[in-house]
């Protein structure tokens, strides 16, 4: 089916936050004694902040659990520097440009909390880009669950097979395949070569390389 909607994750994706969220929880849990590294939190990657404290917790458990709490902490972390230091991920706007000039609906459909949204698209001016934004914030599961993407399909009003999902996790690929939608993986460059990319239709080093790689398949061309 030709594709007639493009769907972007936001950290990792739209801008390069996902080093802030990393740093923040390494911060906000070693405060609480857990004693992580960079790469345990690489782990979580595409999660859901509540479901990142909820892994750890499990894990690792601390005294005086509050799930909100420890969430709010983290994320206020990545607000400062999303306000202070935050970017467009090069070829990202003129992404999401092209995918409106070629008669695409343009969605947003991430794993994090709607204040975070509203931090990044004003910082980026992108308030009006989008379709459809929807968050899996109130959501029962955010990613790997695929709810998240569907809700974005359903608000499209665009079955989602004729979706394709632009990605930087893996748990964020495993949600938009899981909806059965195409899928286009930009790893971070130290995750170039992870084998498990093979799952996703197409890798590209960066979004300046969306419009060449889905424009055969966009359904005015």
């Amino acid at each position: 089916m030709n594709i007639q909607a493009i769907i972007f994750d936001m950290d990792g994706v739209i801008i390069d936050s996902e080093p802030a969220w990393q740093a923040a929880e390494l911060v906000v849990f070693n405060q609480l004694g857990l004693n992580l590294s960079a790469t345990d939190v690489e782990q979580t990657i595409g999660f859901r902040i509540d479901q990142v404290v909820d892994y750890w917790f499990q894990r690792k458990p601390w005294p005086n659990y509050n799930n909100a709490k420890t969430a709010r902490d983290i994320a206020s972390k990545v607000v400062e520097f999303i306000e202070s230091d935050g970017k467009a991920l090069p070829g990202i706007v003129d992404a999401i440009k092209w995918g409106r000039e070629h008669g695409l609906k343009v969605g947003l459909a991430t794993s994090s909390p709607n204040y975070i949204i509203d931090a990044v698209l004003s910082k980026l001016e992108l308030t009006d880009a989008f379709d459809a934004i929807e968050s899996a914030e109130h959501l029962a599961l955010g990613k790997p669950h695929p709810e998240v993407y569907l809700n974005c399909a359903n608000a499209l009003g665009i079955k989602p097979e004729a979706c394709v999902a632009i990605e930087d996790s893996f748990n964020g690929l495993i949600a938009a395949t899981s909806a059965r939608m195409q899928t286009v993986i930009i790893p971070e460059p130290r995750f170039a070569n992870d084998p498990r990319w093979v799952i996703a239709h197409h890798q590209l080093a960066d979004a300046t390389s969306i419009a060449a790689t889905l424009g055969k398949n966009s359904r005015d061309e």
